[in-house]
């Protein structure tokens, strides 16, 4: 049998270990600096609502009206009408007929998955698509093809082969993210709508980065592409500009009805705790509305100042990566970062592809002028020490 340590001691010799932090607001100390000296740039929360007043007495008021816990699944009753009222009001926002909510955006991704797909389906995937929606495609039973990642070329002849293949009980699926999440660029969205119509496939798009960002009041990238109803399912997640936590479907009633009849991890879960889908439903009216436009204007403030400071190429929405090429180099980095008080995570494989690792930026609408100030000059010191060399930035 084979001894963990055996496997811990290999993942340490490739400088791949992970561990947990203290976490947020935790006491930390580092060479002289205390907790009130670190400036974390490692969030997804962009629109800085996660400690917002209005989702905090949103989660409140339901915990005293509901409860903690949600004590069942939603087919049991465990749900109430405020995860109703989410469902509802997310649908309205996103311009589709339907939305379900799940526990996180991992559990939505693979229940949606695995409700669609079957043995004889293809799935057709950005290589740089999020683990959960290439858990999902495994998962499912269906062919998995892969093109590189936004290659608009592969991508047409991968719809080629699987249309020949494809017969009357068949789905072919695409599934891209409209800001991926480790590289902080975005998809050709309209290119993929005509070949999705093209070979009459579906199209899935993950716009966890990007809701609450991208398009008119922060409704994502397919909103901006003027044509959002070719978008046959939406995943959203709750945990990032929205500022509470949850994943969302989005798509046509009777695509609904199918996930919430097949979705295994919708299915046999536990309802999402009232207050997690009350404060995502504040969070989403603030995005939805002049607040909202202000917060985001920040978020572009911040991005734009950073990026003018380094200088690099601005990203689609947040998402800054710093690539360095190899484990040890970006571990060293985020070292030399942290000791001058600002928190940027190195990021290894198998997060992202070997000899990619990268510290990975993600910026704030809270993040005031000083500390974006701060992390440039730490990241200028950083390149100036001629220890680190970008091969590539956003």
């Amino acid at each position: 049998m084979r001894d963990p340590d055996s496997e811990l001691d290999q993942l340490k010799e490739k400088h791949l270990l992970r561990a947990l932090d203290q976490g947020i607001n935790s006491p930390v100390e580092t060479k002289g600096l205390t907790s009130e000296d670190f400036v974390q740039f490692s969030s997804n929360d962009y629109l800085g609502l996660a400690s917002h007043a209005e989702l905090k007495a949103a989660a409140i008021q339901a915990t005293e009206r509901f409860g903690v816990g949600s004590r069942a699944s939603r087919l049991l009753r465990g749900g109430s009408l405020i995860h109703k009222e989410l469902e509802s009001y997310t649908a309205e926002f996103l311009g589709t007929e339907a939305a379900l909510y799940f526990a996180n955006g991992y559990a939505a991704a693979l229940g949606t998955l695995n409700a669609l797909l079957r043995k004889g389906d293809t799935v057709i995937l950005d290589k740089q698509c999020h683990a959960c929606l290439i858990d999902g495609a495994r998962l499912s039973g269906a062919t998995i093809r892969v093109f590189p990642h936004n290659n608009l070329h592969k991508l047409e002849k991968l719809l080629i082969s699987a249309h020949e293949k494809s017969s009357d009980d068949s789905r072919t699926l695409i599934i891209t993210e409209s800001v991926f999440s480790m590289d902080g660029d975005s998809a050709p969205l309209k290119e993929i709508i005509a070949l999705k119509k093209q070979f009459a496939a579906l199209l899935m798009v993950d716009e966890a980065h990007a809701l609450g960002i991208l398009g008119t009041n922060g409704r994502g990238l397919c909103h901006s592409t003027g044509e959002p109803r070719s978008v046959d399912l939406r995943i959203v997640t709750f945990g990032k500009s929205v500022g509470s936590a949850g994943g969302v479907v989005a798509a046509t009633s009777q695509w609904i009805d199918l996930i919430l009849n097949r979705a295994r991890s919708f299915i046999y879960s536990t309802a999402p705790p009232h207050a997690q889908a009350a404060a995502a439903l504040a969070g989403l009216k603030i995005i939805a509305s002049p607040e909202g436009d202000h917060l985001r204007q920040a978020l572009a403030d911040n991005v734009r100042l950073l990026c003018e400071k380094l200088p690099i190429k601005p990203p689609a929405a947040a998402i800054i990566p710093l690539i360095l090429g190899e484990e040890t180099s970006a571990l060293r980095a985020a070292d030399h970062l942290r000791a001058g008080g600002c928190i940027v995570p190195a990021i290894r494989y198998p997060t992202v592809a070997r000899g990619a690792a990268r510290l990975r930026v993600s910026l704030s609408a809270a993040h005031t002028t000083e500390e974006i100030t701060r992390l440039a000059d730490n990241l200028s010191l950083l390149l100036d020490s001629g220890k680190f060399t970008l091969s590539a930035t956003a």
